[in-house]
């Protein structure tokens, strides 16, 4: 079905004459009839009626014109949809709780002008070849994985160092401490069923336990967050870590603690990923937001692993 000849028929009906709709489509009165007398043919109705006043909408004209509307709002949509500055500013995030999801709270309270959509893809393989094909505008993820280069055409640039923190139940042996090191956390059970085999925070563990000795358990199924906390709270022998940036909330007889880690301070580094020809406006301010409002990375006393990448963008 011609869009030009739904839409011509819906200024006409609007309109309610032909010649009105003409002027505001800048064409001819013949070129008007001809576009509605071809629809016309394409439904085998008559849509129109001419009276003294005008055009009239026949009763299938009347029965096609709320459908001819929709189908005009769903081909805007569409075009809207792969046209950067008329679609929204897509984001991927690693989760809906963690630091990089705040980071997206903040920029849009700052920037509510700015039409959002953020959304989750877990894999960074999936996250690196949507931002190479336009599904996605950006990605926070952690880079410089031995063996896992970036794409030439993917700029990456560190934007927030994450401390982690140790999560413990009410009794746990260090339950009670205001800072514990990491020399102090060896031979503890650290319990992170949420690392995944082959992703970056796995990489990132695996850096953490080769130099420092700790032990990290990912056994069992991930039954989530709740579920986590639930575990940690009523088992004496188990602690985990958590970002000290995450938004988590748990009952309140759980009784869990959060203790900074400290000499030196783990923290994880989320980068900020997207295409070096992305011409989404609205990447830029993204860009400029977080240069100035999330916490500078690369503090003193703080460990990553020796693969992270500095603050200055790799390419620009």
């Amino acid at each position: 079905m011609d869009l030009e000849a739904v839409r011509t028929f819906a200024l006409v009906a609007g309109a309610g004459q032909f010649q009105k709709a003409a002027v505001d489509l800048s064409i001819t009165q013949q070129a008007v009839s001809k576009r509605i007398a071809a629809l016309e043919r394409d439904l085998g109705a008559r849509l129109f009626s001419r009276t003294p006043r005008g055009a009239e909408l026949t009763i299938d004209g009347q029965a096609f014109l709320p459908h001819a509307r929709e189908l005009l709002r769903v081909a805007d949509r569409a075009l809207a949809s792969v046209q950067p500055g008329r679609r929204p500013l897509r984001v991927d995030v690693l989760s809906s709780r963690g630091a990089t999801a705040g980071l997206m709270r903040g920029f849009h309270a700052a920037h509510p002008e700015v039409d959002l959509d953020v959304l989750m893809l877990f894999d960074m393989d999936r996250a690196v070849e949507a931002l190479r094909s336009g599904a996605i505008d950006a990605t926070f993820r952690a880079v410089g994985m031995p063996g896992r280069p970036l794409p030439e055409d993917v700029v990456s640039v560190r934007v927030l160092d994450e401390p982690l923190q140790l999560m413990t139940g009410p009794a746990h042996a260090l339950a009670g401490a205001r800072s514990v090191t990491l020399a102090e956390l060896v031979g503890h059970r650290i319990w992170m069923p949420g690392i995944a085999p082959g992703t970056e925070w796995a990489a990132y563990y695996d850096e953490l336990v080769a130099e420092f000795g700790l032990g990290i358990e990912a056994t069992g199924p991930n039954f989530g967050a709740d579920a986590l906390l639930d575990t940690v709270a009523d088992t004496p022998a188990l602690a985990t870590f958590m970002g000290e940036y995450a938004r988590i909330v748990w009952p309140a007889g759980h009784g869990l603690r959060l203790i900074p880690v400290v000499d030196p301070a783990p923290v994880y580094p989320h980068s900020l990923l997207w295409h070096r020809d992305n011409p989404h406006p609205a990447l830029a301010v993204l860009r400029e937001h977080l240069a100035t409002a999330a916490p500078a990375p690369g503090a003193a006393g703080t460990w990553t692993p020796p693969w992270t990448p500095p603050r200055t963008p790799r390419v620009d």
